[in-house]
């Protein structure tokens, strides 16, 4: 269901920050306190004092007041749940109404700051009651809380279901059904509105595990979220370092650290976890493995699998080629290579088997890439951040912090970029991510990207809401 939220007075204590602050602005006038109970608007009538002294000090004052509100108790904690059921959260505030030097970034740091949740962020104007009327259309609203009867009014006509926020200004309206608290706002949208089961996604992630640390939170990430996911196969994709280690060798190092994650995290690695590439398509691997065969197998066998490969992409390559039919039914998301706006794609994964790069980019598969460079390179964390949230939750928990701190191939590292939780996250939440379409490019022989104009389309992440999913992932790795 999608859930249309106000935030003045709805999430927010507008009213009562707003009233505190009248009274305080009184005293530096005619002192008089409230003079009439009874108003409705705190802005008139309420307190001796003209429109003009009452419009002057709400327009001078009104930003430093919205900046300092707090969310309404329990609100943070019911739109969690509306959310852990299944709900989607557009927030549409009347904020862009000329009251606010940036009303969106201004709202978004708010929201991020108290940690509300939200799928959407839209702001109308206040002034204009039938604003919110076409957004919620727009966005196909079910339910919209608000304290506005007048903005109520329009979006009730669409034969949308609303809910009225009890506040001073609206006391003596009996149109709509009124709420008190955000406990009963939860109440009323659970009862009318059983929660519905979230269809899961179909996922194989292709992950060089042993490679470094990241891809252990990223396995972790993906096994925590299983609400939405069905893990269908765990594959091991090929990597090289230096010649300490043979592919072959790192193949069997990351198959082993892909199952201790596994078993820390409580999952059961039967017929999950599949060996892959021994070797590159740029040096002439093109063998079948248990990897790629599990990948034709289920592509083939669901109606549309999601492939997060956060590795050299070589087994995604060559089941591409050994079975084509399978690019119609797979969507592939590759964390690799750099941003469009770099010179070089002189990137681990993407060096590692160039050839297989243009043989996924040339394929026409339906594909999103994660660049490192200037985008997933913004996940950068430290282990005191990790330690605080993570430390002494579980065994998982505390085996990550130690990989973190010393991967066993890199020395140790008290701040690093944990790059490949981004894959699992784009599937979480797209929301968080600024993706531009764009005509797939050429590779030229350094390696860089040539842009085209009239190719098959790609997906390419060019931002990530850093703080949200951090946020995700520390809650779900240190949940019980």
């Amino acid at each position: 269901m999608n859930i249309g939220l106000d935030i003045d007075n709805v999430i927010s204590n507008f009213d009562t920050c707003l009233l505190e602050e009248y009274i305080k602005y009184d005293k530096t006038l005619r002192n008089k306190g409230i003079i009439n109970e009874n108003a409705e608007d705190i802005t008139r009538g309420m307190f001796d004092m003209t429109d003009e002294e009452s419009d002057t000090f709400y327009y001078n004052n009104i930003e430093r007041i919205a900046k300092n509100l707090k969310p309404l108790h329990n609100a943070k904690k019911y739109i969690d749940k509306l959310k852990e059921d299944g709900n989607k959260i557009y927030i549409i505030s009347g904020r862009d109404n000329n009251e606010y030097t940036n009303p969106y970034e201004m709202t978004k740091e708010w929201l991020d700051k108290y940690e509300i949740y939200y799928d959407e962020l839209i702001l109308t104007n206040a002034y204009d009651h039938s604003s919110k009327s076409e957004v919620c259309i727009k966005y196909k609203i079910d339910i919209m809380i608000d304290d506005s009867v007048k903005t109520l009014r329009s979006i009730a006509k669409e034969n949308i279901k609303v809910l009225l926020m009890n506040k001073r200004l609206n006391k003596y309206c009996d149109e709509f059904e009124r709420v008190f608290s955000w406990e009963e706002i939860y109440t009323k949208i659970s009862s009318q509105y059983p929660k519905k089961e979230v269809e899961k996604i179909n996922v194989i992630l292709d992950t060089d595990t042993y490679n470094e640390c990241d891809d252990q939170f990223a396995l972790a990430y993906l096994l925590k979220s299983q609400d939405r996911f069905n893990i269908d196969a765990i594959t091991i994709a090929p990597y090289r370092h230096d010649n300490a280690l043979s592919v072959k060798e790192g193949v069997c190092k990351s198959y082993d650290e892909a199952v201790n994650v596994c078993k820390l995290a409580g999952y059961k690695t039967d017929d999950k976890v599949f060996k892959g590439s021994e070797g590159f398509l740029t040096e002439g691997y093109k063998d079948t493995n248990d990897a790629v065969k599990k990948i034709i197998e289920i592509a083939l066998k669901n109606t549309k699998t999601y492939i997060i490969a956060i590795g050299a992409i070589t087994n995604v390559a060559l089941a591409i080629k050994k079975e084509a039919k399978i690019k119609d039914k797979i969507k592939v998301v590759w964390l690799g290579g750099h941003s469009m706006l770099s010179q070089n794609n002189d990137e681990f994964n993407f060096r590692g088997d160039v050839k297989a790069v243009k043989e996924v980019l040339n394929s026409k598969v339906d594909l999103t890439i994660i660049p490192c460079k200037n985008v997933a390179s913004n996940l950068v964390t430290s282990i005191y951040e990790l330690e605080y949230h993570l430390k002494g939750k579980n065994e998982l928990c505390d085996f990550l912090c130690s990989r973190f701190y010393n991967d066993e191939k890199h020395g140790i590292q008290t701040r690093r970029v944990i790059w490949d939780i981004s894959a699992v996250a784009y599937l979480l939440n797209r929301n968080w991510f600024e993706v531009s379409t764009i005509s797939c490019p050429d590779i030229a022989k350094d390696t860089s990207y040539i842009k085209t104009e009239n190719k098959h389309l790609i997906n390419v992440v060019n931002n990530i809401d850093v703080n949200k999913v951090y946020n995700d992932l520390f809650k779900k790795l240190g949940g019980k």
